[in-house]
């Protein structure tokens, strides 16, 4: 219809009547508030949208000045950009409040232009605003959102804080303008929490807070910052809630009468403007985890009974979060204490080389690292990892590292370590999925790594093998690094038969070798950033391995990780005394003279002397006896005495009891008795049998 055009008007109504009717029925029923405003935007008609608010309280009022919104100038230009003829905004939602009424609203605003006798192209007359009071329904709207953020953030996680912290981030600012969350100390130490109600005295730790923008200061209780303990003060909301497990919706005025038994939250308070608090225990099958208190402040619209129902359905939910990480916090502990306990208790002294480790505490409770003393002054090293987190990773770990000592003692070579290791492994994976289908752990996959190295300090070679896990990194005396490629085998648990090959490198004295689990090899710059930090000869090793943690990223600390440093050295050669002898049957005797002479000459005591040369007489008449050439006898001086007889046979000699009328057999039982230690091992040009005595006064290395 043209605006030239008059419209019909049905017979008996007078001119104009029809639309005076139609407006003042709008005006005087409709549930809408109806707001004719005129160029200036002041309201010049309008209907009550408030009960108990008549018209004249809002005429000659700006829009704006009559809801007061918390955004005036940007409502102002969009009601400007409608009278201009820009088009008519439809369903803006604006927050505010009545001048009349206190409280914060929220309104769904709608704007038309009144166009004068000439049209739209013309002067418009004012605008026609029609106001919808839409709080509760936006209250609604958040209170589903602020559950459904719980929903969605709480849980994720298995570490307390970390829960509590997303807990607040999911009520606040949506939902609350301050938020505290408590925990009973000793559930967040991992102890059972007691069925409620709560002890009078007992203390709670803030385990997470936070508040909104529009609030100035970050704690709602002066004094317990996150972290800090407390105990309830007797006599609050949050000493009942605690005693009765049941929410509490308080209002917070001056007058508020508790708050005279807390001083110091009362201040508080009174600081945040805080007029409204919800106080819900946190509660799981009867028993007490901790407290939530939820705050509104200011302007913000007081808690009702609706906002307490959704607080106790978010608190349970944070509960059972809490509980879960609880329990997989008290998990970890005892998985991280058996841990401690069955890897090296200290750093063991080794005749030719120093090492130092760390130990990265984290969700890797199956790591290990070790240091072996072998005969010959060798040193076997050792770093590993059981994959996955709580205690059965810890006690398999310990199974393997049990296994792989005990198969370092045989004197074995590296790869055959890692086979027999692997060996047991398979056993253990076979025990594994023999367990009944109601047992947890009979689904859970077994995967483990390990590489082992064994550094000979004459030769000043290390030999390494590894199963499923990096080769080690070395780097010279001079900072470079050396390359050192160990062809990888299968994992210890993978169901691969292929074969360990090992590889050998020659190191010069004062070589760095750096033996990582592999979560600190994570990242592609990991092994460039080791080395890197190793090229500094003058550092201590601990201090070496303390530079590579500090530079990890931080996602690498939180997993745990072993590091294992070693810097190779030599035996001092006034320590060691070595003599070619040979294939006579007058050789027992002149080295029991060699080793008297040089026994005496190293200062040791007169029945050391004896015990050594019946050791060294046996060990050469076995090999003179049973051996071949070339004949070579060693003696070494450390914490402990070691004799070391080396011939070209591959034939072992077995400890046997000889019977009274027996001729011989008594030798190795004769050695067996005065050593310590004694074994035989055996390499490409031979073998070495070797002995291992104790020295007065002196510490043994095994």
């Amino acid at each position: 219809m043209s605006y030239a055009e008059t419209p019909a008007v049905p017979p008996g109504i007078p001119p104009g009547g029809l639309d005076d009717a139609l407006l003042k029925v709008l005006f005087a029923q409709t549930a809408v508030g109806l707001f004719v405003l005129d160029p200036q935007l002041r309201l010049v008609r309008a209907n009550s949208l408030v009960e108990g608010v008549g018209t004249e309280g809002y005429i000659g009022l700006r829009f704006t000045e009559a809801f007061r919104l918390d955004d005036p100038d940007g409502s102002e230009q969009l009601l400007k950009r409608v009278l201009a003829g820009e088009g008519p905004v439809r369903d803006h939602l604006v927050r505010g409040r009545f001048r009349h009424t206190p409280g914060d609203r929220v309104f769904l605003v709608s704007a038309y232009r009144l166009d004068g006798p000439d049209g739209p192209g013309g002067t418009g007359l004012g605008l026609l605003s029609a106001v919808v009071d839409v709080t509760e329904r936006e209250r609604a709207r958040a209170r589903e959102s602020a559950l459904a953020a719980v929903r969605d953030a709480v849980g994720g996680s298995l570490d307390v804080a970390a829960t509590c912290r997303a807990f607040i981030d999911a009520l606040v600012p949506g939902f609350a303008d301050l938020a505290v969350v408590e925990v009973v100390d000793e559930v967040l130490r991992g102890a059972d929490p007691s069925v409620g109600p709560l002890p009078p005295d007992t203390p709670l730790r803030r385990a997470a807070s936070g508040r909104c923008e529009a609030v100035e200061r970050d704690e709602v209780i002066r004094g317990h910052p996150v972290g800090g303990t407390r105990r309830l003060p007797p006599r609050t909301p949050y000493a009942l809630a605690a005693a009765d497990l049941r929410p509490r919706l308080v209002p917070l005025t001056a007058e508020t009468p508790w708050l005279d038994a807390d001083p110091d939250g009362s201040r508080a308070l009174a600081e945040t403007g805080a007029h409204t608090l919800v106080v819900v225990p946190l509660t799981l099958r009867g028993a007490v985890l901790g407290l939530l208190s939820l705050y509104r402040c200011g302007a913000a619209e007081p808690f009702d009974e609706e906002d307490v129902s959704l607080a106790g359905t978010a608190a349970t939910r944070a509960a059972l979060a809490i509980d879960n990480a609880r329990r997989y916090e008290r998990e970890h502990v005892i998985a991280s204490t058996v841990q401690r306990r069955l890897l090296p208790q200290a750093e063991r002294h080794q005749a030719a080389v120093e090492t130092a480790h760390v130990l990265l505490p984290g969700r890797d409770s199956g790591c290990w690292f070790d240091t072996i003393a072998l005969s010959g002054a060798r040193t076997a090293l050792v770093v590993g990892g059981v994959a996955g987190e709580g205690l059965q990773s810890a006690i398999a770990m310990g199974q393997l590292r049990t296994v792989i000592q005990a198969l370092a003692g045989l004197d074995l070579e590296p790869e055959e370590v890692l086979a027999r290791l692997k060996e047991t492994a398979d056993r253990l994976a076979d025990e594994r999925a023999a367990l009944p289908p109601s047992d947890s752990l009979q689904g859970e996959e077994l995967r483990a790594g390990c590489v082992y190295g064994v550094y000979d300090p004459f030769t000043r070679t290390c030999t390494v093998a590894r199963a499923g896990h990096p080769a080690p990194l070395v780097v010279g005396p001079d900072g470079r690094a050396v390359p050192l490629d160990v062809p990888e085998g299968a994992g210890l648990f993978d169901t691969d038969g292929a074969l360990f090959a090992p590889a050998t490198v020659t190191l010069e004295e004062g070589s760095v070798l750096a033996f990582c689990s592999a979560e600190l090899l994570a990242d592609e710059r990991a092994e460039e950033r080791i080395t890197r930090t190793l090229a500094h000869p003058g550092r201590s090793l601990q201090q070496l391995g303390d530079d590579i943690v500090y530079a990890l990223p931080d996602d690498t600390r939180s997993a745990g990780a072993a590091l294992l440093l070693a810097r190779t050295g030599t035996v001092s050669e006034h320590r060691v005394a070595t003599w070619d002898l040979a294939q006579d049957r007058t050789t027992p005797a002149t080295a029991r003279l060699l080793v008297r002479d040089r026994l005496q000459g190293w200062g040791l005591d007169e029945d050391t002397v004896d015990s050594t040369e019946l050791i060294v007489s046996e060990l050469v008449t076995n090999a003179v006896r049973y051996g071949t050439p070339p004949l070579r006898l060693r003696l070494l001086l450390d914490t402990t005495l070691t004799c070391e007889v080396h011939d070209g046979s591959t034939a072992s000699p077995h400890l046997r009891h000889a019977r009274t009328v027996d001729e011989g057999g008594r030798g190795l039982f004769i050695v067996s008795s005065l050593a310590a230690h004694w074994g035989a091992r055996h390499g490409p040009d031979g073998k070495v049998l070797w002995t291992e005595q104790d020295l007065p006064g002196a510490g043994t290395t095994r």
